[in-house]
């Protein structure tokens, strides 16, 4: 039996937060063409907001300034208030699984989350606030990684190959029904490549542009300028060649400028080959801050408004770069797996047993 994601009221509240967040991107884009200097940090307040020791967080989606979703092992997601500091959470059950959810993603009137192992499963909530089974996939090498949408009608979700190409399902209807793409229409793999669920961070959207970054025993970006109708894949200097190794996370910040991080989760002081940037829209890669904090890394993002200037990497600590991921700087030493933007001084960042704000100074 599927439990209520939130009472109706907040479903509501969603799909208007979410309507909100959309106005503010248009703004914020706005503001970013306009070239306003970007404000530089040298420190960080680090506020917990969420514990739960039993959970290790690893997918959170902002719905809007006052609404953070998140969906976690042991069943578990929910959605904080801003506003008030308050959260809801629930549990999803099927049968008598133990569910691991580690990518979730949202349209305007919709909330997603993906279960990792086999069987996958995908659930959104709909008109009534309850999680709806809307693609199972069963396997024994399935394994789900990441999720995004495109617009409201369409998504894509990939995961680690249980064929010779990448596992991308795919939604053209507001995500009701998914659909996997066959390997004969998808770039083959090389020997031992797949990809990390470590952060929900493995995909980058941008417009109808798509960057998938694969890890492991080959660590490759895959690249679709039409929403997953056409494929192609480049190579990277990245670390790689164990399973252990290659691209964690990647992150666009416009059409051209993009950053990946990564290293081996096995050797987290390691800082050699585990930060790369591209400037031509991920065909070409370079290698930078070789041998330079930070090590292994599970996620980076750009802060907004910051004109591919700062970034933001999370692992072993919380570390900054304002010259684009040439030099960084570590602001705290405080664990987390994944983050997420508010505005361009606060961000939501997600751990083991935890999810804190992030306010930068």
């Amino acid at each position: 039996m599927n439990r209520l994601i939130f009472p109706q009221k907040n479903t509501r509240m969603i799909r208007f937060n979410v309507l909100i967040l959309m106005v503010f991107l248009l703004v914020s884009c706005k503001n970013d063409a306009e070239k306003v200097p970007s404000r530089v940090f040298s420190e960080v307040t680090v506020e917990t907001i969420f514990q739960d020791s039993l959970l290790s967080i690893r997918a959170i989606e902002l719905l809007a300034d006052k609404s953070l979703a998140f969906a976690a092992n042991n069943n578990t997601f929910g959605l904080y208030n801003v506003n008030d500091n308050t959260w809801m959470t629930s549990k999803q059950h099927h049968d008598t699984l133990k569910l691991q959810f580690r990518a979730v993603a949202h349209t305007t009137t919709d909330f997603f989350m993906l279960s990792v192992e086999n069987p996958a499963l995908l659930y959104k909530t709909g008109d009534s606030g309850q999680m709806e089974l809307v693609y199972k996939e069963v396997h024994n090498k399935v394994f789900y990684d990441a999720m995004q949408f495109w617009n409201d009608q369409e998504g894509l979700a990939i995961g680690d190959p249980t064929d010779d190409c990448l596992s991308i399902i795919i939604t053209r209807d507001g995500g009701q029904t998914w659909n996997k793409i066959a390997c004969d229409k998808l770039p083959k793999i090389k020997d031992g490549e797949a990809a990390f669920a470590a952060s929900n961070t493995n995909i980058s959207i941008i417009g109808d542009h798509t960057w998938i970054a694969t890890g492991g025993k080959a660590s490759r970006v895959f690249y679709s300028a039409d929403k997953g109708q056409t494929w192609r894949v480049f190579e990277t200097p990245i670390v790689q060649g164990l399973p252990t190794t290659g691209m964690y996370s990647i992150a666009f910040y416009d059409e051209k400028n993009g950053f990946a991080i990564g290293g081996d989760y096995t050797k987290p002081e390691a800082n050699q080959a585990n930060k790369i940037k591209t400037t031509d829209g991920g065909k070409t890669w370079k290698l930078v801050a070789q041998n330079q904090q930070p090590g292994y890394s599970s996620c980076v993002q750009f802060f907004p408004n910051s004109h591919a200037e700062k970034l933001l990497a999370v692992g072993s600590g919380i570390d900054y770069s304002d010259d684009g991921g040439f030099h960084w700087k570590r602001l705290s030493n405080e664990p987390f797996h994944t983050i997420r933007f508010l505005n361009d001084s606060v961000a939501y960042a997600a751990g083991n047993g935890r999810i804190s704000k992030l306010i930068f100074k």
